[in-house]
């Protein structure tokens, strides 16, 4: 009797398993590459060449944000801390300590630290550090509580949707223009008589702020929003230019 399939279907199951094989090994190669930390950026904790405590230089020795990162006002990229910023202190503090060989190295050769970034926003993406700092938005909304990491990791994973939840709900993240470099701050410490009399309230709200206990994340987030015209854009140009 003659075969019911042609001879060429017997390689069908062979196929199949090599098929099934090659598409489960690409799966799990991109599951391992796209779920590690690098990629998803939360957690990603890299190894520097200098281990720059912040806790203690921000929590214990009370500096500011904007002495190393000095731009971050001014300019759309913020950057990292020349070698001679570092300098500054270090030629008189703590100056024998071995972990800093490499800044002195940096300092007598004039070539600059390897400093591993961890946030670059990629060229497709526009980014203005200072339009968002002089607008109330702090530091800790992108990078978390900073000056309590020994180690810096990245926090948040500032993708396009967590970028537009701020656009589309900036009351929840606005704070006082004075506190945005407080990364310790907390609605809570906002005196409702002392905020109405410098930012005022929502116009449509007919209670009076002045009056009560505390404000809200929302209630301070609304009448900043309002006092500051802030209409952040949330359609593609408003990133993607």
């Amino acid at each position: 009797m003659a075969n019911f399939f042609p001879r060429w279907t017997n390689w069908i199951p062979l196929k199949v398993v090599v098929c099934l094989i090659v598409i489960a090994g690409g799966l799990t190669a991109a599951t391992w590459y796209y779920a590690t930390p690098k990629y998803t950026k939360v957690g990603y904790q890299p190894i520097q060449p200098v281990p720059f405590p912040h806790d203690i230089h921000v929590t214990q020795l009370g500096m500011d944000c904007r002495y190393c990162h000095s731009f971050v006002e001014v300019a759309a990229q913020s950057n990292v801390p020349n070698t001679a910023t570092c300098m500054n202190c270090h030629t008189q503090v703590a100056k024998d300590n071995p972990k800093l060989q490499p800044v002195q190295e940096s300092w007598k050769s004039g070539q600059p630290v390897e400093w591993v970034w961890l946030y670059r926003t990629v060229d497709y993406v526009y980014y203005n550090h200072s339009a968002h700092v002089n607008r109330g938005i702090s530091c800790f909304s992108c990078h978390g509580p900073v000056n309590h990491m020994s180690v810096v990791h990245i926090a948040e994973p500032h993708s396009m949707a967590w970028c537009l939840d701020c656009h589309r709900h900036p009351e929840n993240y606005l704070r006082p223009d004075d506190q945005v470099f407080n990364l310790d701050w907390k609605p809570e410490d906002v005196k409702p008589a002392e905020f109405v009399a410098k930012y005022g309230q929502p116009s449509d709200t007919p209670e009076d702020f002045s009056k009560k206990k505390h404000l809200t994340q929302s209630e301070i987030g609304q009448t900043l929003k309002e006092r500051w015209k802030i209409i952040p854009p949330t359609n593609c140009q408003g990133c993607h230019r």
